[in-house]
């Protein structure tokens, strides 16, 4: 067995030599990242070895590319591969193909390789190490082959990273402590959804009342004193020896959007779920209790409210929307009845800020920053601000042949302008993004004008100065078209929710862990919402990004992440914890 130390002491051929099956028949990678030894750990080493690959020129990329063999193509029914893609092949079952696979993907290999001129990567070992399907290898071959040039190449080379990193971790025999566990539980959560194909979880629904009682059997099984509260929040409570300790809270969600992932939200309840496992097993116990907390409904899904359960641990909930309907008209004050909760005990879920310490959120990215700078982990600077608004615009719906276009009223015209305006305001600032996401003619039809049109408006920052300033350029703009255009203009407000920074010590304490396990610090604004928006009313907050796969895409089942990560992140988060220490006031 190769290890590290000997890695970081061997001569320099030695090194190259140990190393060499790690990139498709590339030494040259080995021998850049050489100078950089010794290095401290074994995500240090990846990252290095991805370092070289990513200031390579663009020739050396594409031939470390055209390295690779085709999935399931004719080297590997040949037997010329390498020992590692022959062992990677099988593993995914692609040597065990029918007729119709092995049709199926002799033609995508020939379609992509005559769209892009190198082959289809994949890293077929998949996001927890255990081996893709054959269905989802071509499935995924599929999707890819409709992407741009660019943006596959750079995916092919994520994917040789992603190969060279479980490569790496056969070389050294690396084990991942919780990895591979916090995926499982993810997988295991997945099954129990509203709907039959694909993952959709709403409040208070069967599936996300199972969901709640196998959060709450893991977090007694862990070792916590566990509950589940007027809310439906999974509580599990892991006590310190000292009684009188205050309390660091951490969790994120569990319910989901609908035909959602399966990582949005549940990392940040499972992985320090497992951190907590761990911890008991060894009879570790920390000098403060660490509450970790399932909130029962962030997305608003079912009841176009968010951050019930967050609101509900910081005094914030609205009884109000206890009178609240959802699709099929049941109130929201009957769905918890039906659930068995007494909302005569909401207010007491609240706690009392003297007694907390802070609150830290694991969640994953949501988007592709970490991802296109080859980083597992940053820490969140602040959750953007939100202002949401419902437009209306009335013009007037005449005939599409006999109106002249110097004399229309037509609304989607107008409606059309403002997209393209919100869309060049909203490019201004490195941490604003504007979107119309809803866009509607109601009763149009072919051979009419316009007369009606809707939409939506979404403006975000970190900074609410930068916000409100978008949000005030944006309306004075859609005043002026609609003027110009003669079409009227009703702008109601939906959301306005401001910026939450978090707390510079947390994220100091955070920052040293991190470069502890031998990563760079990055930092990043969140834009989208988190439950530590709302918990940012009663303490201190930090929140700890992992990278998301896939483009960086959420809320959608292509949404992963891999074992890797997981484990990076819970090894952080438990760092954090046993060095954390208090805010000095």
């Amino acid at each position: 067995m190769t290890t590290l130390s000997e890695l970081n002491s061997c001569a320099e051929d030695v090194f190259i030599d140990s190393l060499k099956g790690i990139y498709e028949y590339s030494p040259w990678i080995a021998q850049r990242a050489a100078s950089s030894r010794p290095f401290a750990s074994v995500v240090a080493l990846k990252l290095a070895l991805h370092a070289v690959v990513a200031a390579a020129s663009l020739d050396e990329q594409l031939a470390l590319i055209r390295f690779h063999p085709e999935l399931a193509g004719k080297a590997a029914l040949a037997g010329e591969l390498t020992e590692e893609s022959t062992q990677e092949q099988a593993k995914s079952g692609l040597t065990l193909c029918s007729a119709q696979e092995y049709v199926a993907l002799h033609q995508l290999n020939a379609d992509y390789r005559r769209k892009f001129g190198f082959p289809f990567i994949l890293a077929v070992k998949g996001p927890d190490g255990n081996g893709l399907t054959r269905q989802a290898i071509i499935e995924t071959f599929a999707r890819r082959l409709k992407n741009a040039h660019a943006g596959e190449m750079a995916e092919c080379l994520r994917q040789i990273d992603r190969i060279a990193e479980l490569r790496i971790n056969d070389l050294l025999s690396i084990r991942l402590a919780f990895g591979p566990a916090i995926m499982g539980w993810c997988e295991h959560l997945a099954a129990w959804s509203d709907m039959e194909d694909g993952l959709t979880c709403s409040y208070l629904t069967p599936a996300h009342r199972r969901t709640a009682a196998q959060l709450l059997d893991w977090m007694v099984e862990a070792g916590m004193q566990a509950h589940i509260d007027a809310v439906g929040n999974v509580v599990g409570r892991y006590l310190s020896d000292q009684l009188d300790a205050k309390t660091l809270l951490t969790g994120s969600h569990y319910d989901t959007v609908r035909d959602g992932g399966k990582y949005d939200g549940r990392l940040g309840i499972l992985l320090p779920l497992a951190i907590v496992r761990h911890l008991h097993e060894r009879g570790e116990r920390l000098p403060f209790h660490l509450e970790v907390i399932g909130f029962a409904e962030e997305e608003g899904v079912r009841f176009k409210s968010t951050f019930l359960g967050s609101n509900a641990v910081t005094g914030q909930f609205d009884m109000a929307l206890l009178d609240g309907v959802d699709a099929d008209g049941i109130t929201m004050r009957a769905a918890l009845a039906e659930a068995g909760h007494d909302i005569q005990q909401i207010g007491a879920i609240a706690r009392n800020p003297f007694d907390v310490l802070g609150f830290v959120e694991v969640h994953i990215e949501q988007g592709p920053v970490l991802l296109e700078h080859g980083l597992a982990l940053g820490v969140v600077t602040a959750i953007a601000g939100s202002s949401r608004y419902l437009v209306e615009l009335t013009g007037l719906a005449s005939h599409a042949g006999t109106t002249p276009m110097t004399m229309r009223r037509d609304a989607a015209a107008a409606a059309a302008e403002i997209v393209l305006m919100v869309e060049a305001r909203c490019s201004q600032a490195a941490s604003l993004v504007g979107t119309v996401g809803q866009l509607e003619v109601p009763n149009g039809s072919v051979n009419v004008i316009a007369g009606h049109c809707k939409l939506s408006l979404d403006i975000r920052a970190a900074d609410d100065a930068v916000r409100l300033a978008a949000v005030r350029d944006v309306r004075d703009a859609i005043a002026a078209i609609c003027a110009r255009r003669h079409v009227d203009a009703d702008i109601r407000q939906v959301v306005s929710a401001q910026a939450a920074p978090c707390a510079p010590w947390l994220m100091d304490q955070m920052k040293a862990a991190i470069e502890r396990a031998g990563l760079p610090r990055f930092d990043l604004a969140s834009g989208a919402g988190h439950d530590a928006m709302a918990m940012a009313k009663m303490t201190d907050v930090a929140m700890l990004f992992t990278r998301c796969g896939n483009g960086g895409i959420s809320h959608n089942r292509l949404e992963t992440m891999t074992a890797d990560d997981a484990d990076i992140a819970a090894r952080v988060l438990l760092d954090f914890l046993r060095s954390f220490r208090p805010r000095q006031s």
